[in-house]
């Protein structure tokens, strides 16, 4: 009997460097897992090389592998076949330490904290790198200025020696606090002085400061539903009780709130841009957020992640900006605008809170790195970085453009979409007859790391979608696997 290449090895679909790997990695499991039985014929290097649009040496590489280890075998004359007797020794040297690993996991005493992250880190792990095209919250990274950044870096580097011998400050290098605290003024409304910035490493690091030094056990917080589930895990490890506060085009539903979960110690919002829905919470629901903010005594926690992806109109007022009781925490992130692997984002606190964020932020790393800070505080400071946005903002839009044309061409029949005037990532809601989990399986087997909508949903959700990022693919790209993958699902 000989296997159909398509149906068991989906996961061949791919055009990166490891494609070596994956082409044993894949057959082998297939052989494990009984999907390729017993003494079935393969088809051959050259069958298999073209059917997945791959290099044949790959697969002979792969192939190689494969027999030496004693899992396929060759008949002269005939073909490659699964072998009749799989390498029973390393198949249980496997299991058993598989088993061993869970057995040793399940009886260590872990942290109530930890035990509460397992099941979001789980998920999460799902989508870390594995499936980086149409990947979630990834910018146009093909645009970042290595050469400009790497003699920034020489010209800090050179100058840093007395700066290196003695620790950070906590709260952040200063010239950075100075050039941001500018920046955020003039360009998203933020009202601040430079004493108010705590830089920190990343959004993520942001919101665990703002629960360690704002809330107690059972505290109530809303979150917006869907939501940013980094957030939630992260709220919920610190025993917090979450609210979830249904969103709708014009984002968070405040007076549903208000009324049912008026007892809330903290309202984590992306305003300018509802993850991951797209949406903008309007200037009226603003306000009323506001001032409800200010009666109840409760903090606003403003993640303004995206607002410089921003397309046609100029980036929308901060909450911060029209916050005059002072019960906003604002928090920014460059992560997106320049790459992911920059881990620094800032915090813009009131000013009675200052003290006990940097206080927190010591006890939590002592302090951000010294060089990328120096570096992106030149950056910003010559201007390299304004012109950067308004170039990714050019890009960015001819991309999600791109995005948009491709599935009204090749999937019409199974997302309705729509292009908003920012974001990274699209929404796409499904047609009548389509599932979530089946497409996202489909999408997986061609190594696209588009996210259901429904990973982000606290209660259920009807609207069933696909998020599909956008910003780190040039069109070509983009078209070229949207078209992979309607012709995969026309195939099944």
């Amino acid at each position: 009997m000989v296997c159909k290449p398509q149906a068991q090895f989906p996961h061949l679909l791919l055009d990166d460097g490891y494609i070596k790997d994956q082409v044993y990695h894949t057959i082998r499991n297939a052989i494990l897992d009984g999907r390729l039985t017993v003494d079935i014929k393969i088809p051959s290097t050259r069958a298999l090389a073209e059917m997945m649009s791959i290099s044949r040496n790959s697969v002979i590489a792969g192939f190689d592998r494969l027999i030496d280890e004693g899992y396929l075998i060759t008949r002269k004359g005939s073909g490659t076949y699964v072998s009749t007797t799989i390498p029973d020794e390393l198949v249980v040297t496997n299991c058993s330490h598989k088993c061993q690993e869970k057995k040793a996991i399940s009886a260590l005493n872990l942290s109530p904290t930890t035990n509460m992250l397992i099941p979001s880190w789980e998920k999460t792990q799902q989508a870390i790198g594995q499936y980086p095209i149409f990947n979630i919250g990834v910018g146009c990274v093909d645009q970042f200025p290595h050469e400009l950044w790497g003699r920034l870096i020489g010209r800090v580097w050179r100058h840093s020696k007395k700066t290196i011998e003695q620790f950070g400050r906590p709260d952040g290098h200063p010239l950075l606090k100075k050039v941001l605290a500018d920046y955020v003024r003039s360009t998203r409304g933020v009202n601040c002085r430079e004493e108010q910035i705590i830089i920190v490493n990343g959004t993520q690091q942001a919101i665990n400061l703002t629960a360690q030094v704002l809330l107690q056990q059972g505290d109530k917080v809303w979150l917006d539903d869907p939501c940013y589930d980094s957030a939630r895990a992260i709220f919920t490890a610190m025993g917090a009780q979450i609210a979830p506060i249904p969103s709708d085009e014009q984002g968070m539903n405040i007076s549903y709130g208000t009324t049912n979960h008026s007892d809330a110690r903290l309202v984590y919002t992306s305003p300018s841009h509802q993850f991951p829905l797209g949406t903008t919470l309007t200037l009226s629901r603003r306000l009323a957020l506001l001032d409800w903010a200010s009666q109840h005594n409760t903090w606003i926690f403003e993640d303004d992640y995206n607002s410089e992806f921003r397309y046609f109109s100029k980036p929308i007022q901060a909450l911060q900006g029209l916050d005059t009781t002072h019960r906003v925490i604002y928090a920014g992130t460059f992560s997106k605008m320049m790459y992911p692997g920059l881990r620094i984002g800032f915090l813009v606190v009131p000013e009675p809170l200052i003290n006990a964020f940097t206080m927190m932020k010591y006890y939590t790393d002592t302090h951000s790195g010294y060089l990328e800070q120096a570096v992106l505080a030149h950056f910003i400071q010559e201007g390299h970085y304004a012109r950067h946005v308004r170039r990714v903002r050019k890009i960015c839009y001819e991309r999600q453009t791109a995005l948009f044309d491709a599935i009204n061409r090749y999937l019409p029949h199974v997302f309705d979409i729509n292009t908003t005037d920012s974001g990274i990532h699209m929404v796409c809601r499904l047609k009548d007859g389509f599932n979530e989990e089946e497409i996202i399986t489909r999408c997986r087997q061609l190594g696209l790391g588009a996210q259901p909508l429904s990973r982000y949903c606290i209660h259920s959700f009807s609207d069933k979608a696909i998020l599909f990022g956008y910003a780190a693919h040039t069109s070509a790209e983009i078209n070229e696997n949207i078209k992979r993958l309607a012709n995969f699902l026309s195939a099944v």
